[in-house]
């Protein structure tokens, strides 16, 4: 029987011996010797004996046996030979009591080379074993700025809380979603409990994984996992069998593949793009959205999900107007509803299912705070459609609009400079997360262009212990562009572009409006109309509706006292930007550290400005360190995972205090 099994063994061992030739790759087993040759190891760990994952054995630790071996550890010796026998004999060893043996393996890069033992592998790896005992030496390597090293060390310290060898992430901040989404601390130590619990969820879920077909995606175990968690809730999580994690992997089939082919996110900037599913263009998404399935506006129950109140949040009270203006838009052929106070997971979670009990069969959520809520609800019920408000984030199972603000914060900035006696202005941003920097960007821009002497000087509002008002009279300033709109239950005219006067006075000049009514209804047409159906492309890509002045969803109402002069000119931009004449990220655009951020006769992609993290040349005021920020504004910029302080000083920063990815 065991020889018999040799010749199996043999016969894998020989067939993936001559795919590799084929490929051009290495047959046999890679040596870690070799691979150590030209690195610097720092430290030697011994770790103990411990449980390793069999698939995480990748080579030997000398190069004594490796010819033995191709590399995915099947033998390529003779079923004659000596060596043919001692693996027949380890074979029935494992057949009758099982290997319990020890090997001995050194660790190097989270991946295992094995010292004593190879044969013991090999039979375990025919047997598709989950894992064998192993004493093992771990080899840690100089810090670097590769990746892969960059990503080795993040692994080290989520070791040293969790002793867990089995995760590996190909994406850098991983680590601490994946803490973050446990509910844990960053640096808080793991019980033994907490550990073995962990562990065997994981175990459980890898085997799922692989049975699943996770093999054929771009992606580890580990990604798929902290998706997984990240959806579903690592208390869910925790208790599911096997069975129960295969069906959830259908599930979240179409959120695999997307994560897998790199998040990608398509912007679509014009209602025209969907409603006329033009067969031109880059995406080509007629393909994907034909055929369509028209619906009466009457069979729609809509839902609006708000985390504050309509009194209590400028944001809130806009989407609340647009809610009203697609009442009347759609009059007597459907119905609205309005949720508030959903500020935290439950809540958002608890109005979700109220939304559902109430028969509403298309939600928006309107903070991107919910967003991780709306996608476990769309996965759990796909027959309605859910739309959050964000930009940036790169879900399959639901879309995603948002306005593109920064056109209003150019002619903002144009008219400010235009107004101004002197080459001072100040601009109060709110939140550094993505969006805000180009606001920012497109007002100093906009200043620029009317007065190439023009300081932006840059003041945030949820920062602690400091008044940006305050800050803004120390300098003189008295041209501001303030919040966007006003709340309700706090009335103050220091929004938008204002002038404050000698006299202490305000003067109100203009201010940027998202026409969220107008927004709402084009997506309730779309809807309607069967564009967002869109079954074959989930797993593609992701859709943000980033709509703008071209789609008359953003705009700049002007005082009527402004200089007619001043009035033409705004409206001659406002024309320009509209008609697709003219954009605000065009041309040589330099950062304050000096770089180049766009060449002459270029222009800035949609990706490149939505993910902006630096501010213009002539903006006086930085970025703030995330922990000058207010607890709300953290808890806002962890939500966003990659977020503006990716590639910076701060990112090490935010990760130690909140677990971003």
């Amino acid at each position: 029987m065991a020889l018999y099994d040799y010749v199996g063994a043999l016969r894998r061992g020989r067939k993936q011996y001559q795919a590799s030739v084929a490929k051009g790759e290495y047959p046999y087993l890679p040596v870690l010797d070799d691979v150590l040759s030209y690195t610097d190891i720092v430290s030697e760990v011994n770790l103990g004996i411990m449980d390793i994952p069999l698939e995480k054995i990748v080579g030997t630790k000398t190069e004594g046996r490796t010819n033995a071996f191709a590399n995915n550890f099947m033998p390529l010796l003779s079923e004659k030979s000596e060596f043919g026998a001692k693996w027949a004999y380890l074979y029935d060893h494992q057949i009758q009591e099982g290997i319990h043996d020890p090997i001995v393996v050194y660790e190097f890069m989270n991946q295992y080379y094995v010292q004593e033992g190879n044969k013991r592998v090999s039979v375990l790896k025919y047997v598709d074993a989950f894992s064998i005992a192993a004493s093992v030496i771990r080899l840690i390597p100089r810090r670097t700025d590769d990746l892969n090293n960059r990503l080795y060390y993040e692994f080290l310290d989520f070791y040293q809380v969790s002793y867990n060898c089995d995760i590996w992430f190909s994406k850098e901040g991983s680590y601490d979603r994946l803490i973050k989404a446990m509910n844990k601390n960053p640096g808080e130590q793991w019980n033994e409990e907490e550990r073995l619990v962990f562990k065997s969820a994981y175990d459980r879920f890898s085997k799922a994984f692989h049975a699943f077909g996770g093999d054929d995606y771009d992606m580890t175990c580990s990604d798929a996992f902290l998706i997984y968690v990240e959806l579903f809730g690592y208390p869910t999580v925790k208790d599911r069998v096997e069975r129960q994690m295969k069906r959830d992997l259908v599930k979240i089939k179409d959120e695999l593949l997307l994560a897998s082919r790199g998040n990608k996110i398509a912007l679509l900037e014009q209602p025209e793009e969907v409603e006329d599913m033009a067969e031109s263009g880059p995406m080509k998404i007629i393909n994907w959205l034909l055929p369509v399935q028209i619906i009466d506006p009457q069979m729609l129950k809509i839902a609006f999900i708000h985390a504050k109140t309509a009194e209590t949040s400028s944001w809130t009270y806009g989407h609340e107007l647009g809610r009203m203006h697609l009442e009347q838009a759609f009059e007597g052929t459907m119905k609205t509803m309005a949720f508030f106070h959903a500020d935290s997971d439950e809540e958002t979670a608890d109005a979700l299912e109220e939304a559902l009990a109430a028969g509403c069969n298309m939600i928006f959520t309107t903070a991107s705070t919910m967003i991780n809520q709306s996608v476990k609800t769309a996965i759990d019920h796909p027959e309605v459609k859910i739309f959050n408000c964000s930009v940036n984030m790169s879900y399959s199972s639901i879309c995603t609009y948002y306005g593109r603000m920064y056109e209003s914060k150019f002619l903002m900035g144009a008219l400010a400079a235009s107004m101004s006696k002197d080459d001072k202005l100040g601009y109060i941003a709110n939140y550094p997360i993505y969006g805000t920097i180009a606001n920012i960007n497109a007002f100093a821009l906009g200043a620029k262009m009317i007065n190439p002497y023009a300081k932006v000087h840059l003041e945030w509002s949820r920062v602690k212990e400091r008044d940006a008002h305050a800050e803004l009279e120390k300098e003189g300033i008295t041209f501001i562009s303030g919040d966007d709109m006003i709340t309700p239950s706090m009335p103050t005219r220091e929004y938008g572009l204002h002038q404050k006067l000698p006299d202490g006075t305000l003067k109100n000049l203009a201010t940027p409006i998202c026409h969220w009514g107008k927004f709402y209804e084009r997506l309730v047409n779309i809807t309607c109309h069967g564009a967002s159906d869109r079954k074959e492309l989930k797993g593609k890509q992701a859709i943000n509706y980033w709509w703008g002045m071209s789609a008359d969803v953003i705009d700049v109402i002007c005082s009527n006292n402004l200089p007619h002069g001043t009035q033409r000119l705004l409206n001659f931009l406002k024309n320009s930007i509209r008609a697709g004449s003219f954009q605000p990220f065009v041309g040589i655009i330099y950062s304050q550290d000096g770089k180049t951020r766009c060449e002459e006769d270029e222009s800035l992609t949609p990706e490149e400005i939505t993910t902006m993290n630096w501010l213009a040349e002539n903006v006086v005021g930085r970025i703030p360190d995330f922990e000058e920020l207010t607890e709300e504004a953290r808890s806002l910029v962890r939500l966003q995972g990659q977020t503006i302080y990716e590639n910076t000083d701060m990112e090490e920063q935010v990760r130690e205090d909140s677990g971003i990815g």
